[in-house]
Order: structure tokens, then C-alpha cells, then sequence
């Protein structure tokens, strides 16, 4: 059967635009961090790496943050605490809570990750140019600010 674009993709819509990149940064960044020993991870882990505080967070923070219920991020936190990515450690502001803490591996995966990203974008950087991905960057940059909730100064 004939693979076809959505239409979306047909018609070139901005969500259409943003989320190729996406897709393909997130293959090869997960794509090497399973390569290179961690197996067990997947993307949708990305959602505990990319918003944990240094400091440790909190199930709702997390949830919240990346726009997910409780218990579907409770689900993500309790596999990476079983695999050893992630410790609970007693909220020291309210001894009823408990913060999520990358450990030693899990800080290891968030830094090859973004290692990886990096090294993406300097491959797409020589592939349209110094300048033009400057320029992309800058008005990515510009619209996450002005799209950007937690941001004081949206527009």
C-alpha cells in the first residue's frame, strides 16, 4: 500500500514544519542513547528527563510541566526508579512529599541527550548554513517566549 502524507504535511501547516525536525531529533537522540547501553530507555522518558529540576521534582511539577496526568507520569517515574534512572528522596520542605532525583545513570542519559541534540543541530547547522541556522534559532528562541506560559514576559 502507497504511504501518503497527511494533509498536514500537504499543505505545509507550521505544526507540520516543526514536528519533522522534532521527529528526527528525537529518533537520533533516542536512537543513540539505546546504542550506546541504555536499552531500557525510551522516548517518551524524555518526559521525566527534559523537565526534572537538578534539585529533584515533585510527581505533580512533572506531571504538570509536561502536560501529563499524575498517573501516566507516575508510570514513567516508577520504570525509570525500577531501571535505577531516578531516586525518591523525602521532600525537605514537607515531609509527606517525595522529589524525584535523577541518580548518577539518569543525570549520564540527560547529558547524552543533549549532548546528541547539540551534535544534530551542528550537522543541520552545515547542512543550510552558519547563518541560517543562527537565524532559525533565534526565531525558535523568539516564539518559545512569546508561546511560553511559565514565561513572565509572554506577550
Amino acid at each position: 500500500m502507497e504511504q501518503r502524507e497527511n494533509v498536514t504535511e500537504q499543505v505545509k501547516t507550521i505544526g507540520a514544519l516543526l514536528r519533522l525536525p522534532f521527529e528526527v531529533l528525537l529518533d537520533r537522540v533516542y536512537s543513540k542513547v539505546v546504542t550506546s547501553g541504555f536499552e531500557d530507555i525510551r522516548p517518551a522518558h524524555g518526559n521525566v528527563f527534559r523537565y526534572i529540576s537538578p534539585h529533584g521534582s515533585r510527581l505533580t511539577e512533572l506531571a504538570d510541566n509536561a502536560q501529563m496526568t499524575k498517573q501516566s507520569m507516575n508510570y514513567l517515574v516508577e520504570y525509570l526508579h525500577n531501571h535505577g534512572y531516578v531516586e525518591m528522596i523525602p521532600d525537605p520542605t514537607d515531609g509527606r512529599a517525595k522529589l524525584i532525583r535523577l541518580t548518577d545513570q539518569g543525570q549520564e542519559v540527560q547529558q547524552m541527550a543533549i549532548q546528541i541534540s547539540r551534535q544534530v543541530e551542528a550537522e543541520w547547522a552545515a547542512q543550510l548554513g552558519q547563518r541560517k541556522m543562527s537565524q532559525l534559532r533565534h526565531l525558535l528562541e523568539e516564539l518559545s517566549d512569546v508561546l511560553d506560559e511559565r514565561n513572565p514576559n509572554k506577550r
